[in-house]
């Protein structure tokens, strides 16, 4: 069952088969094993490095997960810091807040509600997955048999951060919405997510904000649509209400509220490249020489828009836990993927929906201009999206694609990257499925669609979903 439950990122699955309360137990004492030994290994000697931070989202199965989940982390010795039903980014900044060893949320981010999961993070929020821990923590769980063996009396205690998290994240938008000479109407969609209850604690009350709330409750459990902002259909409501209501913009969160896609005052889907390259050139004011991180996917105008304000543009693999790393690694202010997820210095290089809704709101405060003209200068060439091809010889498809272009300067940081001149592209391979998944740019829609035909043949049999 273990093997079945955890991912590349995470521990993710069906409720209650294959994850149930007892995988959450063995879940809870191998992440404790590891997380406090990590610490101590890391030299870290805060007073509470035997602490676990443990935060929940909305979903029914959330509470009996998160109740075996703290058991295992208490029978192996470590405490518990139960922060309650929060979205991920709290439980990110409660373990630094906290100076914890660790955290685990209980979620299943934007996955349907009969799922659930847990992400885990070390001390400071460092990402656990795939090469960072989690392999480790996947053994000790097999090897953990509640019941037996000795326990140990491991302390439990709730803490209410809700007021700290408010503080530190009004501290960061721009002081003409705070104080209100500057208000922006906003559609904020929140899945029936955590966002749901997020939004109202955050941002209640601040003079510059004008929310028209859309699927705010999340007290049931389930979802009226489903909690994935990058699925064009789950932006409609917001886009209606944005263009029917005439509101600056529009936000759309998934499910534990990590991450957002944006809409303008037109309704139309702001791309998650294109908001980081506006969102860059902000970060960098006065930050001449800085790094911004960026999803190799992402459009060639991002990397132009980082040069042209004086950063200096480091590609990424995809994922969070490489993205994390080099914003770690390089100091960024800031980064962003294709999928929503936007990376802040300021929230401990984490990823953050509520950041990322800040970001957006001081930069049109900033510019006084429409969220539209703001992004406009970064249209600069046509892309294909992210086009999926069935391909059971993945790696065969790389290499064939790399001899039929063998002029052309390539990259394998994550799948393939080739530059052919006119146009260039990424093909990365699906960790988990028999795909090849391919993003093409070029100056103009013709170049893109005629070489988006021509890959194909190589690449497999394209599927559309």
């Amino acid at each position: 069952m273990i093997d079945k439950v955890f991912k590349a990122y995470d521990v993710r699955a069906t409720y209650p088969q294959p994850l149930d309360e007892g995988i959450a137990w063995k879940v809870g004492h191998a992440a404790a094993e590891w997380l406090t030994e990590r610490a101590q290994r890391d030299g870290l000697d805060h007073p509470r490095m035997r602490h676990i931070v443990v935060g929940r989202d909305m979903r029914k199965s959330s509470p009996s997960l998160a109740e075996a989940l703290k058991r295992g982390i208490r029978d192996f010795g470590a405490h518990v810091i139960d922060v309650g039903m929060v979205d991920t980014p709290m439980t990110y900044f409660a373990i630094n807040h906290l100076q914890c060893a660790g955290g685990i949320e209980v979620t299943a981010s934007h996955n349907p509600a009969h799922y659930n999961g847990f992400k885990i993070s070390r001390a400071q929020a460092k990402p656990v997955g795939t090469g960072s821990g989690l392999e480790a923590i996947r053994e000790l769980a097999r090897l953990a048999v509640e019941g037996a063996g000795e326990r140990h009396a491991g302390r439990e205690e709730s803490v209410d951060l809700w007021d700290a998290y408010r503080d530190h994240l009004l501290r960061l938008l721009h002081p003409s919405v705070l104080e209100g000479s500057r208000v922006l109407r906003i559609g904020v969609d929140a899945s029936n997510g955590m966002a749901g209850t997020m939004v109202p604690r955050v941002l209640g009350g601040v003079p510059g904000f004008d929310i028209v709330p859309l699927h705010f409750d999340n007290s049931s459990g389930s979802f009226t649509h489903e909690p994935n902002p990058l699925v064009e259909a789950n932006l409609r409501e917001v886009q209606e209400v944005v263009r029917a209501r005439k509101l600056d913009f529009g936000v759309c969160f998934d499910g534990d509220a990590d991450r957002c896609v944006i809409v303008d005052e037109q309704g139309a889907t702001v791309g998650c490249d294109l908001l980081l390259a506006a969102l860059a050139q902000d970060a960098l004011r006065g930050k001449a020489g800085a790094a911004v991180v960026y999803d190799l996917r992402s459009s060639r105008s991002v990397r132009e828009a980082i040069e042209e304000a004086g950063g200096v543009p480091v590609e990424s693999r995809v994922g969070h836990v490489f993205m994390k790393a080099k914003l770690a690694e390089t100091a960024a202010p800031i980064g962003g993927e294709l999928s929503g997820h936007f990376y802040f210095a300021d929230m401990f290089n984490a990823d953050s929906g509520i950041r990322a809704l800040l970001a957006v709101a001081s930069l049109v405060a900033a510019r006084g201009r429409a969220l539209s003209e703001i992004i406009q200068p970064f249209r600069r060439y046509a892309q294909s999206g992210e086009i999926n091809f069935e391909n059971a010889d993945k790696l065969g498809a790389i290499d064939r694609l790399k001899a039929a272009y063998p002029g052309a300067p390539t990259s394998d940081l994550d799948g393939l990257s080739l530059d052919a001149g006119e146009w260039w592209c990424n093909v990365r391979l699906s960790n988990t499925e028999p795909l090849l998944r391919l993003n093409l740019e070029a100056r103009d829609q013709a170049t893109v669609d005629r070489h988006v035909a021509m890959l194909a043949p190589i690449l497999g049999h394209r599927v559309d979903h």
